[in-house]
Parts: structure tokens; C-alpha cells; sequence
């Protein structure tokens, strides 16, 4: 397609190199094959300034140096994009309204806020949380935060104060930036109880700003619409920092205990954003994009990165299925989106309702589909064809919160196969290995990455040594990076995503991690363990039970059940109630006594006992055929 971005910068390497790629696939392999061009390419594609000559220091992994002796910052970008005939962001709530946020309102409310920030002791280097719901004003406080140098994490609001805690109080956070509450499901969620937990919590704050989103006051707090903003203000005073310095902190699933934060930087972020958002979904200038997403979720770092297109993004804080289950769509009819982003679980909960997109709702400024969360299967992605419209390619992508972007997805120049992804984006050194590293085609392997990526972790919050870093990533195969996914690339060079190799629960696209359910569940007097699975269904559904052993004497009644249920939505996130709870003999662990999470869920999945694991590796064995007998719903 000739007009598309990607093919653009094609035409803009071939002017530069002098390599000639005729499809995407030539242009992807010149991109891995030659990492310093490309990388510098983008940059000077995208016109981001003064760069170092030399791009990358060293091809290896971990360690590699990209762009040494650069400084730049984030907020440059964006601010670069200011425009008066589109709004820069569109947010809106379940009570209905639509707010408009120009782009000069955008830029004259965060350079307010930075202002405040400054106030409260703020500096480079400093850490300022959030505890919101996905608001405009979110956006303005990561970009407040991000112009002072200054490192931004956040959690949604469906996280428990506990949850959030375990996340943010890592980071002995400056500044709090926290609303009262939300509405979700045509329900009102107080948040005030959890944010005073927080504020006793995390010693290191100076001070709490907060938003009112449902009328509560709070003591002792800066509220947000006391901001003095000076709307003639059109410039951002931003701190030029080191390429690498710290942008934000994101964090694991907390599978194997406390969420490791996993740090970017300024510069690896920005070249990795606008290269996934406007050459791969070619997203630009007059498009409105709109995933939904929360703050604890990667997506809404990749969403704000809309504004480094110059797009309009739009704010969404409520439920995809209120009050009806195809809201999502009623609302990029509204907003008259572009490109719109989902989950295979909301599009299944779609199909359930007899949902027809297309014909409740108008969707003709409609032109992308976006899929992640977990593999879309092929009947879904018919529906999406059938019912959401018949030339709007859908685009699965498959990355995560470790380079914070997609490693394969669509490209407008590529055709969509239903149940795969069409590609490995550009810059992205993509394999499937087998156990002993050897590449494999059309069977499932190890997603790797053999050559560095700028948007790599920076390192591992709270990590001196870096083995934390190592053993995340490089541990089973020295010097390339295993990612948990397992994959099939295919002849035609699509890729399969078959799931994660690990065990991080991925509920509707928003990943927990189990140690935070069992912290909660193992805390009930009746249960003496428990081991919950998330196991992704050829339908495209996803099932979650929770096994419970319980103490002696006790009985898993229904008062029990709705004890268990309530817990977790209380203490972990109300998005990670299991599917089903049910009564185990026992939990079965290895020898040094990790519960075996990820071989229950290939049992679930249909691997047969022998291939999963051992017997020999664990203290129970005789355990896994009771796990082995239990069947997903659909399968009984």
C-alpha cells in the first residue's frame, strides 16, 4: 500500500542506504539484520533532534547502550504535536459525559501540574504514583512527572491498597496522585478506605493530590482542581535526561512472590512507541484511538502513546459490557474511533450476547481492530468480520510489560490470517527455539529475541547486581531473551500465539499475578492452601478455578464460596474472581516447594501426565492425576 507509514519509511531508508525492500518481510529482516541503521533511521525519520553518532555500543544482551551521550525527553514529543482543529485527548465515564481536552488545554494543565510537583519537592529521579482510574487527568500527571525527569508508576483502582502497596510502596514515592473512587458495572467504588491505607503506607510522600471523581473528601490532601493553570501557556519546561534514564516503572505479575518493577527509559520508550503505534498500526495525525485498558495494564502506556502520533486518545474509565454488552462499541461510535483495542474475552462475551456491532451502532470511521491480552481464535475473529465490519482488518498483538510494546502484530502492508498474528514488528529479532535452542517452524517453541531492542528494561527496580534482570529473562538461554510465550511460526510467516509458558493469570487482557490470590484466600481460616490456574480455551475463553485444600474439620459450603469470592475482590481485584472454586486433596509442588502451576495448566490444555512433568520432581505425584481428571466446562 503506498500510502501507508510503513511503506513511507521504506522509501525513506532506500533514499538513505540505499537498500532496496520491495515487501515488509525484506524491510523486517534489513531491520534485525542491520539494528544500528534501522534504529537510527527511525529516529531521523521521526526528526526527534540532535542524536549521538553512534547507536548501539555492543549487540548483546543484557547490557547493550543504545544512542550513549544523547539527551532528550519524552514530553518533547508530544508537545511538538499541539494542534488547534482536533482535541488531543476524548475521555469519558459510565455517567455518560464526553469531555474534550484540547491540545492546548493538554499542555497547559501538565505544565501546571509539573509546577505543583515542583512545589512538593519533585526533581529527576524522583518517583510519583498513581493510584487512578484511566482518566485524562492520569495522562497529564505521568506527562507532568515525565517532564521533570521525575519516574511515573501506576496502579488502576481495582487494585486493593495491599496490592497496590506491594507495587508502588517499592519505589518510596515523592508524591501520590490518586482519585476518590470510580464508578465500574453501574456501581459506585469508594476508594477513600484504600486510599488513606496507602497514604499510612507509603512514608516517603510529601503529598497527595486528589482527583474527585464521586464527591468524598479526604484530609490533608492538594486537590486537583485547585491547579493554577495559565492558558496561554503553550510550552513545557521539560529536563533533558540521558537516554536511558528512567521513564516509569511497570511491574511483573507477582506469579512467584512480590511484582518486580521493571524500569524504561525515556529514549527506548519513544523510538519503540512511535515505531509500534505509527508505523506498524500506522495510527497518525487524524485518527482517534481508543483501547481499553487501565493504568496497571502495559496498554495504557501504549494508548498515551497515541499523542507522540499527534492522534487523539480517548480515556475511558467504566465497564466494556455496561449497561449493555456491546458498550465498547456504543462508545467508539461515539467517539467516532479509528482504531479501537480489546480482548479475545470481551469479543467472546460479545458473541455470547448475540452482539451486532454494526448494525446498533455506527462504526464507519472504524479501520483497525486491535486483539491482545491472549490468542483471538479464528471464530472470533469471523464474528469480528461478520459483525464489526467486513474491511476492518483485525490486528492481534503479542508483547508485554517487559519492552512495554508488542514484539509481533499487523501492519497495514501484510495480510491478516484469522487465529494468527501477521508478523514480528520491525527492530524485533524473533525465533521460536526448542529446549535446546534450536529454531523450529510450523511446531511450538519458545519465543526468543536474539539481538537487543531499545525498549529492554533498563534494569529491575531494587536489582543492584542485575541477576534478578538476568534470571527473568537469560537464564535459560545465556545471551537471548526467553519471553514465556510459546509459538509456531508458520510457512507463510505468520506466527501462532499458543499462550504463556509461565503461569501469570491474564484475565481480559489485565494480568495478576497468583501470589497476590493466594495471599488473600490463604488467609482464610478454612483453607490450608491454594493454587488457582488461568488456562486459555480453543474458543477463545479463558477459565479460572481456584483449587483450595481445606483444614481439617472444615467444608467448602456456599458461605465459604461467597467468603472466598469476596476476599479476593476486596484484597486483590474483583477482575480475578475465579471461575470456579473447587475442592483439592492436595496441592502438588516441586521438591523445593513451588506450587506446579504451569504443568496444571497444560493438563487443563490436554497434555497428558508423562509430558508435563516429572514424577520424580515432585513431593506428591500422585496428585497429578486427580489435576489431570478435572475438566474445563466445555470439555465435560
Amino acid at each position: 500500500m503506498a500510502d501507508a507509514r510503513v511503506t513511507d519509511f521504506a522509501r525513506f531508508v532506500e533514499k538513505r542506504t540505499g537498500v532496496s525492500a520491495p515487501d515488509y518481510p525484506a524491510l523486517w529482516q534489513w531491520s534485525v539484520d542491520e539494528l544500528p541503521e534501522f534504529w537510527g533511521a527511525l529516529w531521523d525519520y521521526f526528526d526527534l533532534g540532535e542524536r549521538s553518532e553512534t547507536v548501539l555500543d555492543e549487540v548483546r544482551m543484557p547490557g547493550a547502550r543504545w544512542f550513549p551521550g544523547t539527551r532528550l525527553n519524552y514530553v518533547d514529543r508530544i508537545v511538538r504535536q499541539a494542534r488547534t482543529d482536533r482535541p488531543a485527548v476524548l475521555a469519558l465515564g459510565e455517567d455518560g459525559e464526553l469531555t474534550e481536552i484540547s491540545w492546548a488545554t493538554l499542555v497547559a494543565t501538565t505544565a501546571a501540574f509539573a509546577n505543583t510537583l515542583r512545589e512538593l519537592g519533585v526533581g529527576p529521579g524522583d518517583r510519583v504514583a498513581g493510584y487512578l482510574p484511566n482518566i485524562a487527568e492520569a495522562v497529564i500527571a505521568f506527562l507532568a512527572t515525565a517532564s521533570l525527569g521525575a519516574v511515573w508508576s501506576a496502579c488502576g483502582q481495582d487494585y486493593s491498597a495491599q496490592a497496590a502497596l506491594d507495587r508502588l510502596g517499592q519505589l518510596e514515592p515523592t508524591v501520590l496522585v490518586t482519585a476518590d473512587g470510580y464508578r465500574f458495572g453501574g456501581k459506585v467504588h469508594d476508594k477513600s478506605a484504600d486510599i488513606e491505607a496507602l497514604r499510612a503506607g507509603l512514608p516517603s510522600l510529601a503529598g497527595t493530590v486528589l482527583i474527585s471523581r464521586i464527591g468524598r473528601t479526604l484530609p490533608g490532601v492538594i486537590s486537583w482542581d485547585d491547579l493554577r493553570i495559565d492558558p496561554e501557556v503553550t510550552e513545557i519546561d521539560t529536563v533533558a535526561v540521558d537516554f536511558e534514564h528512567p521513564l516509569w516503572v511497570l511491574y511483573s505479575s507477582g506469579t512467584t512472590g512480590k511484582p518486580k518493577g521493571i524500569v524504561h527509559g525515556h529514549g527506548g520508550v519513544l523510538l519503540e512507541h512511535l515505531k509500534a503505534v505509527a508505523l506498524q498500526s500506522d495510527i497518525g495525525p487524524e485518527d482517534t484511538f481508543f483501547w481499553y485498558t487501565s493504568p496497571s495494564w502495559m496498554m495504557w502506556n501504549f494508548q498515551v502513546a497515541g499523542l507522540l502520533a499527534g492522534a487523539t486518545i480517548v480515556c475511558y474509565d467504566g465497564s466494556p459490557a455496561a449497561p449493555t454488552p456491546d458498550a465498547l462499541w456504543a462508545l467508539a461510535a461515539r467517539t467516532r474511533a479509528t482504531v479501537v483495542g480489546t480482548s479475545p474475552g470481551y469479543v467472546l462475551g460479545c458473541i455470547k450476547a448475540g452482539s451486532v456491532p454494526r448494525r446498533d451502532h455506527d462504526l464507519s470511521a472504524l479501520r483497525l481492530v486491535g486483539i491482545t491480552g491472549s490468542s483471538l481464535p479464528p471464530s472470533s475473529s469471523m464474528w469480528l468480520r461478520d459483525n464489526v465490519g467486513e474491511r476492518v482488518p483485525v490486528a492481534s498483538i503479542s508483547g508485554g510489560t517487559d519492552v512495554v510494546s508488542a514484539f509481533i502484530g499487523g501492519v497495514r502492508t501484510v495480510p491478516v490470517w484469522p487465529g494468527e498474528l501477521s508478523a514480528p514488528y520491525l527492530g524485533v529479532a524473533l525465533d521460536a527455539w526448542d529446549e535446546s535452542g534450536q529454531p523450529v517452524r510450523n511446531e511450538v517453541g519458545e519465543l526468543v529475541i536474539t539481538k537487543p531492542m531499545p525498549s529492554m528494561p533498563v534494569r529491575f527496580w531494587n536489582d543492584p547486581d542485575g541477576s534478578r534482570y538476568h534470571d527473568a529473562y537469560f537464564d535459560m538461554f545465556p545471551g537471548v531473551w526467553r519471553h514465556g510465550d510459546w509459538i509456531t511460526l508458520t510457512d507463510h510467516e505468520s506466527i501462532i500465539v499458543h499462550g504463556r509458558s509461565d503461569s501469570t493469570l491474564n484475565r481480559h487482557g489485565i494480568r495478576m499475578g497468583s501470589a497476590d490470590i493466594y495471599q488473600a484466600v490463604e488467609g482464610i481460616p478454612e483453607i490450608a492452601e491454594a493454587l488457582v490456574i488461568g488456562s486459555e480455551q480453543p474458543n477463545g475463553g479463558y477459565w479460572m478455578p481456584l483449587f483450595v485444600v481445606l483444614t481439617p474439620g472444615a467444608e467448602l459450603t456456599d458461605d465459604l464460596i461467597l467468603r472466598i469470592n469476596s476476599v479476593i475482590r476486596t484484597e486483590v481485584s474483583p477482575r480475578h474472581v475465579p471461575d470456579e472454586i473447587i475442592e483439592a486433596p492436595g496441592i502438588p509442588h516441586t521438591r523445593t516447594g513451588k506450587k506446579l502451576e504451569v504443568p496444571i495448566k497444560k493438563l487443563f490444555q490436554g497434555a497428558e501426565v508423562a509430558t508435563v512433568v516429572a514424577p520424580t520432581a515432585v513431593d506428591f505425584p500422585e496428585l497429578l492425576d486427580w489435576y489431570a481428571a478435572r475438566k474445563p466446562p466445555k470439555a465435560r
